[in-house]
C-alpha cells in the first residue's frame, strides 16, 4: 500500500498552503486553491472513473458513454470476463495509467515489467496475457494517485477498482483526437486538442468559435491545424451541461467518426502545474474563473 509522505499529511503544511493560496489570480493559483478547499462529494464523483458514468448518464445521456465490459474490485475477477480483441484497462482512482490492447499497437510494444507501472501502454492482444494485466492492475490498486490528502485529495476517497472499456478507434484503427473543454461556471471558454498520443504528439488551443490561440502547453502545434469538428456545437453543449454544477471542470470528449464519446472530468489539471507559453495565458485563463470564498 502506498504511504503518503508526512508533508502531505501535515496540518502545518496544509495551513501554510491555505495561506499562500488565499488570493489566487492565475489559473494555476486557482487550481491549487480548489484542490485545498473544494471538498464536495461532487469532486470525488468527477474523479471516480466508475461513479462518473452514472453522473454523465444522468446529465447528458448514456449514449455518450463508452461501453464498459467490466468494473471489478478484485483484478483477479478479470479472468472470468470475456473481452474483444480491442479494449482499455484503467484504474478508477487516478489518471495517466492505462493498458490499451488492439491490433493497431506497434509490433514491438510490451507491457511494463514493473507491477503497477503508472503509464500508458499500447500493446497487441498476443502480448496482453490476462495474468499480466491482472498483475499490473493489482499494482495500481496499491497506489494512492496524486500527491496525498493535502493536494489531490479526491482520489484518496475513490474506491480503488479496475474498469475495462471499449477502445475508441477511428477509421483504420487510429486513436481519435482528445478534445478538452475548459468549462468555467457552466460556460466553455477554451478547447484543447491533443493528437497523436502514441505517435508524434501535438497540442492546440482554441476559443469556442475555433479561433486558434498562440498558446503552447508543451507539445508542438499540429500541422496542418486541426479542423473544426463537425459537431463542435453539440460537444460544447455536452461539456457545459456536465460542468453546470461547479465553478470549473475540464471535460474531455472524443469525436470517433462522428460519434461523441465521454472521456473524463478533471477538476485539477496537471495538479496545479499546467504550463503556459506565453505565461500571459495563465492569467487569461484565471480571469475567466471566479473562485468562491467558500465551497458549499
Amino acid at each position: 500500500m502506498t504511504r503518503v509522505r508526512w508533508r502531505e499529511r501535515s496540518v502545518v503544511v496544509r495551513a501554510l498552503r491555505l495561506w499562500r493560496t488565499r488570493n489566487p489570480r492565475t489559473f494555476r493559483d486557482k487550481v491549487r486553491y480548489k484542490m485545498l478547499r473544494d471538498r464536495r462529494p461532487l469532486v470525488v464523483t468527477f474523479a471516480d472513473k466508475a461513479a462518473v458514468r452514472d453522473y454523465v448518464a444522468s446529465a447528458v445521456g448514456e449514449q455518450y458513454l463508452p461501453r464498459a465490459f467490466a468494473i471489478v474490485d478484485d483484478p483477479a475477477d478479470l479472468r472470468a470476463v470475456e473481452l474483444p480483441r480491442a479494449y482499455v484497462v484503467k484504474p478508477t482512482h487516478g489518471s495517466g495509467a492505462a493498458v490499451i490492447v488492439s491490433d493497431a499497437a506497434p509490433a514491438d510494444a510490451r507491457l511494463p515489467a514493473e507491477p503497477g507501472s503508472w503509464t500508458y501502454r499500447h500493446v497487441r492482444p498476443e502480448f496482453a496475457a490476462r495474468d499480466d494485466i491482472i498483475r499490473l492492475a493489482r499494482g495500481w490498486r496499491e497506489q494512492l494517485y496524486g500527491q496525498g490528502p493535502n493536494r489531490e485529495w479526491a482520489y484518496g476517497r475513490v474506491p480503488r477498482r479496475v474498469i475495462v472499456e471499449e477502445m475508441l478507434a477511428g477509421a483504420g484503427g487510429a486513436i481519435p483526437d482528445d478534445y478538452k473543454f475548459f468549462v468555467f461556471h457552466g460556460r466553455c471558454a477554451y478547447v484543447q486538442v491533443d493528437s497523436g498520443r502514441f505517435g508524434i504528439r501535438t497540442q492546440d488551443f482554441f476559443r469556442p468559435d475555433w479561433q486558434h490561440l498562440p498558446l503552447s502547453g508543451g507539445p508542438p502545434w499540429a500541422a496542418p491545424e486541426p479542423p473544426r469538428p463537425a459537431r463542435l456545437g453539440e460537444m460544447i453543449a455536452i461539456a457545459e451541461r456536465l460542468g453546470a454544477e461547479t465553478d470549473f471542470v475540464r471535460v474531455d470528449l472524443y469525436d470517433v467518426d462522428g460519434r461523441i464519446v465521454f472521456g473524463e472530468l478533471t477538476s485539477f489539471p496537471a495538479g496545479g502545474d499546467s504550463p503556459f507559453d506565453p505565461e500571459s495565458f495563465n492569467e487569461e485563463f484565471g480571469r475567466t474563473w471566479r473562485v468562491p470564498r467558500r465551497y458549499r
